[in-house]
């Protein structure tokens, strides 16, 4: 069985075709999923695919990216969080990429999911783009490797890899490392412990060859899995069993699903 660390299928891209996507993750043995929030006015949409679906789980947070939405505090966020479909925070961090003035709501936003994640004793989801420096230093700072959590769709090189995986974090890999150019990518694909590397797709974004530039879908996440084998010279089902134990280990509060 594989898990997708992390998608959106609260998206409209997905969410409108729920049930055929379902359908594709269980012919590609895709046996559980992460949906992330992304905003609090969302996040209703995101637990209810999770009460829905045992296969399914939530997450609760607000992505940096976002600056007109309702602001979290650490409060609401550990009340939310409580929920047992609900099994990490985030989807949050710093994103420089898209907010090129390194705005300092980002990093108190930031600072709050940890607060919270700490507090309710789940690990995090950690959005880096752009923002390597500040990440790791606010993640030491705050004490965040006493929850752990997953540095999501990975893409820095072997120094950021050690620093993260340091800090007790594990490293999720998605549709880029399929990708030729991505050579920084596969190097710390090659590099990283077995014991430390997630799977995900970020669908609807991010799908990997050869359905790149198409829609993302869950299913997806075994051409990622394949990838990472063939680069470690292991093969795709060591990889699966590797990377689900994983899963449940980093989300310790998530339940398998009664499925195949």
């Amino acid at each position: 069985m594989l898990v997708d660390s992390h998608c959106h299928l609260d998206f409209p891209e997905l969410k409108e075709r729920l049930p055929e996507v379902l359908a594709a993750m269980a012919g590609a043995g895709v046996g559980a999923a992460a949906c992330i929030s992304v905003t609090l006015e969302d996040f209703p949409g995101v637990l209810a695919l999770a009460e829905t679906e045992d296969r399914l789980y939530a997450t609760v947070g607000v992505h940096p990216e976002y600056s007109d939405v309702r602001e979290p505090d650490v409060g609401e966020l550990v009340g939310l969080a409580a929920h047992r479909r609900v099994i990490a925070l985030g989807e949050t961090g710093l994103d420089y990429y898209w907010q090129k003035d390194r705005p300092e709501w980002q990093r108190d936003r930031f600072r709050t999911h940890i607060r919270a994640a700490l507090e309710v004793g789940k690990p995090l989801v950690v959005h880096m783009r752009d923002s390597a420096a500040d990440t790791l230093d606010i993640l030491r700072e705050e004490g965040a490797g006493r929850v752990g959590g997953v540095m999501h769709c990975f893409t820095e090189d072997w120094s950021v890899a050690q620093a993260a995986l340091e800090l007790g974090f594990y490293l999720s890999f998605s549709g880029i490392v399929t990708f030729k150019n991505a050579k920084v990518v596969k190097d710390v694909v090659q590099r990283a412990p077995l014991e430390r590397i997630l799977v995900e797709t970020d669908s609807p974004y991010l799908a990997p060859v050869p359905y790149r530039g198409k829609p993302n879908q869950p299913a997806y996440v075994r051409y990622v899995a394949e990838e990472v084998a063939s680069l470690r010279g292991d093969s795709l089902e060591a990889i699966s069993a590797a990377t689900t134990a994983n899963f449940f280990r980093l989300f310790s509060t998530a339940q398998r699903p009664l499925i195949p």
